[in-house]
């Protein structure tokens, strides 16, 4: 489950930055999981109540915002959702679909006191 590794550095990223503009607390986390990334978003869920426990992320609220997959093909021009890894336009089945967005993995936002 890589989830949890994945949880334990944004929890840790998040605790740097927080404690760099000098919070005592992390009230909420905003993550970005794109359908693409590899991470399942209620895996994340879990996983960050095992990993913010006894860190200023302790009873943060976990907001999750999904991001679909979506690109333009380089030879048909075609833009459309895409739902898997994979360099072959769904439009026309050319190779060279280059994909724009679904990849993503970041923390957006940070609430603190």
């Amino acid at each position: 489950m890589h989830e949890l590794s994945l949880t334990q550095n944004l929890v840790a990223i998040a605790e740097e930055h927080a404690r760099k503009a000098g919070a005592v607390v992390i009230r909420s986390i905003t993550l970005e999981v794109g359908e693409l990334s590899g991470a399942i978003p209620e895996a994340l869920e879990f996983a960050f109540d095992v990993c913010s426990k006894g860190t200023l992320a302790e009873g943060a609220v976990l907001t999750i915002r999904r991001v679909p997959g979506h690109g333009r093909c380089a030879v048909c021009a075609a833009e459309t959702a895409c739902h898997e890894l994979s360099a072959v336009c769904p439009a026309c089945g050319a190779l060279g679909f280059e994909l724009a967005t679904g990849t993503e993995l970041r923390l957006l936002e940070l609430e603190i006191d």
